[in-house]
């Protein structure tokens, strides 16, 4: 295991778009064992390949119960709608005003490429639809509403979502 370096806003691999994950080979299972280690050490709510410089469709979300690995996902329904604070590990000590669905349901590979799916509220929801725009090259700044502000570093990731 390792640390990988959080590729930043500026960098052009943020802004292609993640291929589909075929099998689970050796270089994808240490990767996403880096990815776990990566995405602790920064105190992230989630992190995608890509933003480790990795154009694959593989994100990690932890939003306190323990981490998830989705390999290839994919938001197949989504619901209501919440506004909240949201920040991101590639774009470090800013926030912004962010408006998201407020429930997502998600098909995706588990680390044995079988299939699941889960469903998910608040800042699940949020953590889901935040790291699958990595996999299509966006970041959440394209969508902030209003002006990105300051943070302080251990408020970086995801704040609490006001309804």
């Amino acid at each position: 295991m390792a640390l990988r370096q959080v590729r930043t806003i500026g960098d052009e691999i943020l802004t292609k778009k993640a291929k589909e994950v075929k099998q689970i080979t050796p270089r994808i299972k240490e990767l996403i064992a880096d990815m776990h280690d990566t995405l602790y050490d920064s105190n992230g709510v989630g992190l995608a390949a890509p933003q480790v410089g990795i154009l694959k469709r593989i994100i990690i979300i932890d939003i306190g119960e323990g981490p998830v690995v989705m390999v290839n996902p994919k938001i197949v329904e989504t619901s209501g709608s919440q506004t909240g604070q949201e920040g991101c590990l590639s774009v470090p000590g800013k926030a912004g005003q962010v408006t998201r669905p407020n429930y997502v349901k998600v098909v995706f590979q588990d680390e044995n490429m079988e299939e699941q799916e889960m469903e998910g509220t608040e800042l699940f929801a949020r953590a889901v639809c935040h790291e699958c725009d990595h996999l299509a090259g966006h970041l959440y700044v394209e969508l902030v509403e209003g002006a990105l502000h300051d943070v302080e570093e251990d408020d970086e990731d995801y704040e609490e979502v006001e309804e």
